[in-house]
């Protein structure tokens, strides 16, 4: 399934886009809570400010859930990632490898995670067997990507093969932070630089990838750098030095080419930019909100075993935290209601890719069409965090034990939060009056609905995505991906939209003086493997048609049918949405029957969204192919 507009066969998730914005206003303390969301004057994001109630904070400490130490744990299961202590094994193995041209020192590692078993292996493993750990990594040598497969039970390199195809592994943290430094050493940039009236030191750079824009871009690793202004603010992306652009030979670490089309082009005025809370000093635009609370006094209900398996009212599932997808979800299953016993829904989920084109010709911009998860990795770029504003009291939090270039483990703390969702909202409900002789009798039922959340929130240069697994005790599992940070914007002489003379040249809305707001789009896919009661499933079609009546038999003229078809093949299987041509998508397992014989299954239920209207040829099209259908 899909979220935004691609998915892969085997999905059932929904996807939401929303921004949320919490903002509050109130210093008045409740006298029985002790941590609560309280957003003063100052500004629009919420700080916390802690009470501490002696009695409660007891209480807490007798339900907490314990955080493993990231640097002393062992693997307890075969999906379990790699630990800190594994990766430093892996490190010494390849230290030790002998290939022509990796010595003195092992090639800068792009990639190292834990090379899953079988699947078939997996499925059939219980606790108490062995677990065999083996370790994929990707390194690259001489512009040549290299695969290897360490076997950590043997301490050794089981395969190493060279990748001909035509593109490149992610790109490292140590390789963002070493282009952006690159223009600094060019007295044509410094020069550019200075011309618009800027100091050098108020200069901060991000390192776009490039794309790829055919064959004539192949053979080397180019990142196009582009510059903004935190004169005055942190945001300087709102600040653009806009069509200074500098391209970079990665490995190299050499200017191929400067690009300067924007000297005439203002720099936008940083007032009212600046997103730190300590920065808010502006009146507040609205009535207090008295301070929220949401209580426990019993701690969660879910529980964590050995690291990474949750447990929550009828469901059970692995958690782990991915340096590439996030967050990883493997293995859930939810209980029966009739039977107890667990059925299995869903072997493995996570964001595939993240593909957001931007849509402006221009020099500066036509090459903006981002690979987030596959060029720079959703995980690699989280941050921790932060209790109470980015998850609620009595969360649970899971670090990430991820890698450098160089090959040594790194902690991501608090990259991952579960807790237990409870907004008000209603699970079911249904109020009913019927007449019993002379006595009218009413039935009002309702039930609120509680959910658990698995979270993780990725910093991907000025867009912030925070990423939710919600499971539900009715059986659903819904996906919702939320936007947040701020817009990469285009810079402009224009200040006010009567100032546009030509709109069809305009390539998104002037959103602020000199600031124009590019059109673009946000591709989330999400891959799941989906195995509804056992790995025998299929997907089928739901299609609803119009049905016409004969004439005279009823005062109806038409109506509509259920109609199903089977995929045989993946081509069946794709699914382009159409508002006119309604249909269900089903994953059923045919094997299995319910009680009245229909197919177990799920139902895949598409959220928000849209097609790429790209051109089929257009290089970001062929590389985004998987938007060309939402199923």
């Amino acid at each position: 399934m899909q979220t935004s507009t691609s998915s892969f066969l085997r999905l059932s998730i929904i996807f939401f886009i929303a921004l949320l914005f919490l903002i509050t206003l109130s210093w008045r303390f409740p006298t029985k809570s002790n941590q609560f969301l309280d957003c003063s004057g100052a500004g629009s994001k919420p700080s916390l400010r802690r009470l501490h109630d002696k009695r409660l904070e007891s209480e807490r400490a007798k339900t907490q859930l314990t955080k493993p130490d990231p640097l002393k744990e062992t693997p307890r299961h075969p999906l379990d990632p790699l630990t800190y202590q594994e990766i430093l094994r892996v490190s010494s193995i390849l230290s030790t490898y002998s290939y022509p041209g990796f010595h003195p020192s092992f090639p800068p590692i792009h990639s190292l995670s834990l090379y899953e078993p079988d699947k078939s292996f997996v499925l059939g493993w219980k606790k108490g067997h062995p677990i065999p750990r083996k370790a994929s990594v990707i390194a690259l040598h001489s512009g040549q990507a290299h695969e290897l497969l360490v076997d950590l039970d043997s301490d050794c390199v089981e395969v190493h093969s060279v990748i001909h195809s035509s593109g490149y592994p992610m790109l490292t943290m140590e390789d963002i932070l070493a282009v952006t430094r690159v223009p600094f050493t060019s007295a044509e940039f410094k020069e550019s630089v200075t011309a618009r009236g800027l100091s050098l030191a108020d200069i901060s750079c991000i390192s776009p990838s490039p794309g790829w824009y055919g064959p004539d871009e192949e053979g080397r690793r180019i990142v196009k750098v582009q510059c903004g202004s935190s004169e005055g603010t942190a945001n300087f992306y709102m600040r653009p030095l806009e069509g200074l652009v500098v391209t970079v030979d990665v490995d190299r670490q050499e200017i191929v080419k400067i690009t300067d089309e924007g000297r005439g082009i203002p720099i936008p005025g940083g007032t009212g930019t600046d997103y730190r809370y300590s920065a808010q000093d502006r009146p507040v635009e609205m009535d207090p909100v008295n301070p929220i609370s949401m209580e426990q006094p019993k701690g969660p209900s879910f529980k964590i075993e050995d690291g990474h398996t949750v447990r929550w009212a009828n469901w059970r599932f692995h958690l782990k935290a991915d340096q590439r997808a996030g967050i990883i979800i493997s293995q859930a299953t939810v209980r029966d209601s009739e039977t107890g016993e667990p059925r299995s829904v869903l072997y493995k989920g996570y964001p595939s890719e993240l593909f957001v084109p931007y849509m402006d010709p221009d020099d500066g911009w036509y090459y903006k069409t981002y690979m987030d998860a596959g060029e720079y990795g959703i995980g690699a770029l989280t941050f921790s965090l932060v209790p109470l504003n980015d998850c609620p009291r009595h969360s649970y939090y899971m670090d990430g034990v991820f890698v450098s270039s160089d090959g040594k483990p790194f902690v991501q703390s608090n990259i991952i939060c579960v807790f237990e969702r409870y907004a008000g909202d209603i699970s079911w409900r249904h109020s009913d009056s019927s007449v019993k002789g002379v006595e009218v009798l009413y039935l009002i039922e309702a039930r609120p609905k509680v959910t658990l959340v698995a979270r993780t929130a990725a910093s991907v240069g000025n867009y912030d995505y925070i990423f939710d697994w919600e499971f539900q005790t009715d059986g659903l599992i819904r996906v919702e991906v939320s936007l947040s940070g701020m817009l990469m914007v285009k810079g402009t002489p224009l200040t006010n939209t009567k100032d546009v003379q030509q709109e069809d040249a305009m390539t998104g809305p002037l959103v602020s003086e000199n600031v124009i707001g590019v059109v673009h789009d946000h591709f989330i896919n999400y891959y799941l493997d989906m195995d509804i009661d056992d790995l025998n499933n299929s997907f089928v079609k739901v299609h609803l048609e119009k049905q016409e009546t004969e004439p005279g038999t009823t005062p109806r003229k038409s109506y509509l049918k259920a109609k199903r078809y089977v995929a045989k093949t993946e081509n069946d299987a794709k699914i382009k949405l159409k508002l006119y041509d309604p249909s269900e998508f089903h994953v059923v397992n045919p094997s299995r029957k319910s009680r009245l014989g229909n197919p177990t299954g799920y139902k895949v239920v598409p959220g928000g969204t849209a097609a790429s209207l790209l051109d089929l040829q257009d290089p970001p099209q062929i590389r985004g192919a998987f938007t060309n259908n939402q199923v």
